[in-house]
C-alpha cells in the first residue's frame, strides 16, 4: 500500500512572504497562512480558532509569490507536509510545515495607495519552468 501526503488549505497570510536564496542559487519563500475553523465552546456556541500554517514555495514560483502576495491576502496551497527539526539541547524544536506544489492567488487585486485596482490578477501565477526547483 502506498503512503499518501497530500493537504489542500485556503486561507490568509499572516505576513509578507519572505525570499531568500540558498547556498545552490535557488530561491524558496517562506509563507504563513491562517485558516480559520470553528468548534463548539462550553456553552454550545461555535467560536472561530485560527490555526497557523508555515508554507515552503520553491523556485520560480516562490519568486511569484514573494513580488505578488502581501500580508492579509487569501490563497489557496496545495502541497504535502514535511516533518522538520531545528536546535539542540533547550533550543530543540520539531514541527510540521508545508511544502507547496501549488499556490493559488484567490481574491481580485489589492488596491494601491490611491484605491486604485488597476488590471485584474489571475487567479493562479503560472511559472513556467522546468519544476526542477519544486520538490514534489
Amino acid at each position: 500500500m502506498q503512503n499518501v501526503n497530500v493537504v489542500v488549505i485556503t486561507g490568509n497570510l499572516t505576513r509578507d512572504p519572505k525570499l531568500r536564496t540558498t547556498e545552490g542559487g535557488t530561491k524558496v519563500c517562506n509563507l504563513r497562512v491562517a485558516v480559520n475553523g470553528r468548534r463548539k465552546n462550553g456553552s454550545d456556541e461555535y467560536v472561530d480558532k485560527p490555526n497557523y500554517f508555515n508554507v515552503t514555495v520553491w523556485g520560480a514560483q516562490g519568486e511569484a509569490c514573494a513580488e505578488h502576495l502581501k500580508k492579509g491576502r487569501p490563497v489557496a496551497v496545495e502541497g504535502r507536509l514535511d516533518w522538520k527539526e531545528q536546535g539542540e539541547g533547550d533550543d530543540h524544536r520539531e514541527y510540521v510545515q508545508i511544502i507547496a506544489n501549488m499556490v493559488q492567488f484567490l481574491g481580485g487585486k489589492p488596491q494601491d495607495k490611491d484605491g486604485e485596482g488597476g488590471e485584474a490578477e489571475p487567479a493562479s501565477e503560472d511559472t513556467g519552468g522546468s519544476g526542477d526547483d519544486i520538490p514534489l
